[in-house]
């Protein structure tokens, strides 16, 4: 379809229009009104059309999460969401990325051991209350008539029948599965691409490195990771405790995505990720370090075994050649930090930031104590 300019001619009120150029449908037309004389000179005036025919201005195209810094598609995981015609826009200056991201991973961190600390010094309180409270229990469960299949009290009992490391993981796993059903929303796909993947791209950088950790796509990455926390939660609770062991897994989550940020940033591949696959790792790597002569087993192939010092090297040197030659399929960066992290704090982080936590639980006792005297203005 051709469209056609014209051209003015003639001066005052009297003006006719001829035609002068001509171009293709939605191209950007110039068109050129040349009157014979003004003052005495002549000039060519140079406007664009308006009707419909207006070119759009260029736009900065933002980088995609599948190109490196050479533009270059990779495939992705399917792990990892299609995010296809999402939009990341990494920094002009990729080290700076990482502040924001360290201050959070080191204030996070310390938060979660407080918190942890705080946690132990109210569960002690309350167990000695629930002594007494569990006596009076059964004294009067032993009056009082009982009722045959009372569905609460079978409830009870098969809690109760867990151990202390899957009766705490039992909330973790909750909580993974209600995030994966989130994924399954179609109007919840760009929150949950904003805020549960972990990208240095993004826009949101502190925030999605905790939220990711919950955070699965494919129902078959969440079940081998719920099936691995399952496994080897006893053991590790038996090694930390329960508050010991929240924090170490909370922490180990962000920890591992901070690692990942950086590899991301300094090879330029970003990407989003998700999973958790890190917090695991410190998981497995605490509890292969402390126990390293433990025989474990594949769960697809029970018949051959191996020692859980020698599963560990494996998955690190796996972990360490994957980060270096840029596979995909796993975020290889993120479970060589979790995994390392694991090896340092049962080895070292104990002694370094467990055992010093009595000065924050004698000022938690002291405003506990203290606290409501001064409050209530008693002597």
């Amino acid at each position: 379809m051709a469209w056609r300019g014209w051209a003015q001619r003639g001066w005052g009120c009297g003006q006719a229009w001829a035609p002068l150029v001509s171009g293709r449908s939605g191209e950007e037309v110039t068109v050129a009104l040349a009157p014979p004389r003004l003052f005495g000179r002549r000039f060519n005036f140079f406007i664009q059309q308006k009707c419909g025919f207006r070119k759009a201005p260029r736009k900065v195209e933002p980088r995609r999460s599948d190109t490196g810094t050479s533009g270059t598609a990779y495939k992705r995981s399917v792990l990892i969401p299609p995010v296809e015609e999402t939009a990341f826009y990494p920094s002009p200056h990729p080290l700076r990325t990482l502040v924001k991201p360290l201050f959070f991973t080191v204030g996070f961190t310390g938060c979660a051991f407080g918190s942890a600390a705080i946690w132990q010094y109210e569960s002690l309180k309350s167990r000695v209350q629930s002594y007494f409270d569990g006596i009076k229990a059964d004294w009067l469960d032993s009056i009082r008539p009982q009722k045959e299949g009372d569905f609460r009290k079978e409830i009870n009992k098969l809690w109760n029948n867990l151990s202390d490391g899957q009766r705490t993981v039992t909330g973790i796993i909750a909580a993974n599965v209600f995030v994966f059903c989130l994924w399954r929303v179609p109007a919840l796909q760009r929150t949950m691409i904003r805020y549960f993947t972990s990208n240095p791209a993004s826009k949101v950088l502190c925030s999605p490195m905790l939220l990711s950790t919950f955070s699965h796509f494919s129902l078959l990455h969440m079940t081998a990771n719920m099936y691995v926390l399952w496994s080897f939660s006893s053991s590790i609770v038996n090694i930390l405790g329960q508050e010991q062991f929240m924090a170490v897994y909370l922490s180990a989550g962000v920890i591992s995505n901070f690692v990942s940020y950086m590899c991301k940033v300094s090879t330029g591949r970003y990407g989003p990720s998700l999973g958790a696959s890190g917090a695991i790792m410190t998981v497995l790597a605490a509890v292969c370090t402390k126990i390293p002569e433990g025989r474990l087993a594949i769960i697809f192939l029970p018949m051959f075994t191996f020692t859980a010092g020698n599963a560990l090297k494996a998955i690190i040197a796996m972990d360490t050649v994957g980060m270096i030659l840029g596979w995909k399929f796993f975020d290889h960066a993120a479970h060589l930090g979790g995994a390392l992290f694991g090896i340092w704090y049962v080895t070292y982080g104990y002694e370094l930031i467990w055992k010093n936590r009595e000065p924050l639980v004698k000022i938690w006792h002291e405003m506990r104590t203290n606290g409501p005297k001064k409050g209530g203005g008693s002597k």
